[in-house]
This record gives structure tokens, sequence and C-alpha cells, in this order.
């Protein structure tokens, strides 16, 4: 299995380009078509001008922007000719969380990057990827904002509680878990959660995932004291060596996570490796 087309979007951050050089891999494993969507943050000229003080620093903004995405793409091009790949370079504009998912849309993997809140020019929407796994309808891999990535995807770690969105997950990361070394599927809590079921759980999707060929360990988790899922899921990557996690986004509803927290909006927050989320 495989993905023919990858899609890695791009900012004027300073994570753009390990994010590229990731994307790039990806491509060059699963022989896609690698298309680069550069979309950032404008600030409204209107707003700034009213501002006193505000004109300079919005040309100087403009300017800087400029000079990092031709830098971008100079290395997009560069990279897709390096490796004698086929790939498509775009400059989208206007706000991020309208115009990003129509292109997300047409891809068969998604390479993002974690919001990171001690660079400003990586924002580029509120909720920007919140927003882009619930919108694109495809998998979305999200890298972390701190850290090194040059290589993922040998232990993958899955994160599964028989969700509709946890099973979307699975599959929508076969091409993945088919190429992997290792790959250890975690439930927490199952067995609390389902008594008298005689079960071990996680086995029955275990054996689905054995007949594409991919060979899993099953663990269940007996977290303690409330211990929050994707805390116990952090630990179970630092603990086994994982360099990559799969799970659903959002089994319950947004709000429901907002209020009371949740595994997705933990990992967003606190992820340590790539994460590959499905909706």
């Amino acid at each position: 299995m495989s993905y023919p087309s990858i899609l890695v979007h791009l900012d004027t951050g300073t994570h753009a380009q390990s994010r590229l050089d990731l994307a790039l891999q990806f491509a060059r494993r699963f022989h896609a078509k690698l298309t680069g969507v550069l979309c950032t943050y404008v600030p409204d000229p209107h707003a700034l001008f009213i501002m006193g003080g505000t004109a300079n620093y919005y040309i100087e903004h403009e300017r800087l922007r400029e000079d990092r995405c031709m830098t971008l793409q100079h290395h997009f091009h560069a990279a897709l000719t390096r490796n004698k790949m086929e790939g498509r370079w775009i400059a989208a504009t206007g706000y991020a969380n309208d115009v990003m998912p129509p292109y997300a849309r047409l891809a068969d993997l998604i390479v993002a990057g974690q919001a990171d809140v001690v660079d400003p020019e990586s924002f580029v929407a509120e909720q920007f990827i919140e927003n882009l796994v619930m919108a694109a309808g495809r998998p979305v891999l999200v890298v972390p904002s701190s850290g090194s990535f040059t290589e993922c995807g040998k232990h993958i770690l899955i994160a599964w509680d028989a969700s509709r969105e946890a099973t979307r997950a699975i599959h929508d990361a076969l091409p993945f878990l088919s190429n992997a070394s290792k790959v250890t599927l975690v439930t927490v809590n199952a067995e609390r959660d389902a008594p008298g079921c005689p079960r071990i759980p996680g086995a029955d999707i275990a054996l689905t995932l054995a007949r594409h060929g991919v060979k899993v360990e099953v663990r269940d988790i007996a977290a303690e004291g409330g211990t929050p899922v994707g805390d116990v899921l952090l630990s179970q990557v630092s603990d086994l060596g994982c360099d990559m996690i799969v799970m659903g986004a959002y089994a319950h509803t947004r709000l429901r996570d907002l209020v009371m927290g949740g595994a997705t909006r933990t990992l967003l927050r606190s992820m340590t490796v790539p994460v590959l989320f499905s909706h």
C-alpha cells in the first residue's frame, strides 16, 4: 500500500524546512507526488494602519515574508530536481482555515506542524491544526514543534479505543504500518470498560491488521487515579521507544473535549513524536 499523493503545509516559521524534509522523505518512500502549499498568516493592513506606528511594521513584515517564501520555494523545487521527483508548488492566499482544506482533500496524506507558541511566524490561524484534521477528510501527520524527526515510522504505536475515528486512523495509516519494523497497539483500561468480556482488548483489530500483513503486539494499560489517556499514551511512547503515533481525533465532540479535556487535545499540545490523526 502507498500514498500516491502527499501534501505538506509550509509557512514562514522556523520549522517549515524540517517539515518539508520529512515530507520529501515520505514522498521518496511511497513514490508519491509531493505538493507544497505555502499558506501563512497575513496581517490585515487596515487594522494595522489605524494603530500609531504600525505602517512600517506591516511593510517590513511583508518584505520578510516574501523573502522566506522565495527561499522555501527554491528549496522545494531544488529538492524535487535533486531527487527526480514529481511535485507542485502552490502559494495559497486567504484565511488558512478556509483555503487549506480544499487542497488537503485532494491528497492521500497531509503533513503539517504542531503549533509553536514561541515562534510567532508559525501562526497561520486560530486552531489551524484542529480545523485541518476535522475538515480535510484525509489523514494528517502532525510533526512536533520541538525535536528532530529525520525519520519516523519504524516503531508505531496505535491508540485503540474501538471508535469509528480510531478505526479510520488505522486504515488510513496502513501504508506506514505495512512498512514499520514494529507495531504496538495500546488500549487503556479496556478490560475495565468492558467487564466480563472474554476477548483480549484489541485482539480483533490486531487480527484485521494481520490480514494486511501487519504484525501487532497488543498491550492493555491500566491507568490508575484518573490519569488522562493522552498522558498514558505519551508515557508508552517513551517507554517503548516508539517514533510515531496513530490515533483517531475527537472521538467525542470537540465541545466535550474542550471542557473535559481529551487525548486529542493532550497530544496536540504535548506530542513528542509525529502523530497521524484521522477523523
